[in-house]
């Protein structure tokens, strides 16, 4: 396949991860979103790192994957314990993150 599609297959990618921050009000589903923008910078990354030949975006997207993996520890974790304290995961109900 070109090497176009691959890019334009990340920018349809990103751009659903936007529109799904801009519009959707869960945490899950922001938290998805961000996952979803994240890997589709990598395979632009990658796709550009075949194209010119060079290691250096495959690498960026190691790095990326695994501050990935690492944000979405996190991120899990903290859900869970909004979830657990107050009953919700939608944005528009926590108004404060003081207990």
């Amino acid at each position: 396949m070109p090497p176009a599609f691959y890019i334009i297959l990340s920018l349809v990618l990103f751009l659903i991860g936007v529109l799904g921050i801009l519009i959707r009000r869960n945490l899950l589903v922001l938290f998805m979103c961000i996952e979803l923008m994240l890997n589709s910078v990598n395979l632009a990354l990658i796709t550009f790192s075949r194209v010119f030949q060079n290691l250096d975006g495959q690498i960026l997207a190691f790095f990326v994957i695994t501050v990935a993996a690492a944000e979405a520890t996190v991120g899990l974790a903290i859900i869970l314990l909004v979830y657990r304290s107050r009953k919700v995961v939608e944005i528009d109900e926590l108004k404060s993150m003081r207990g």
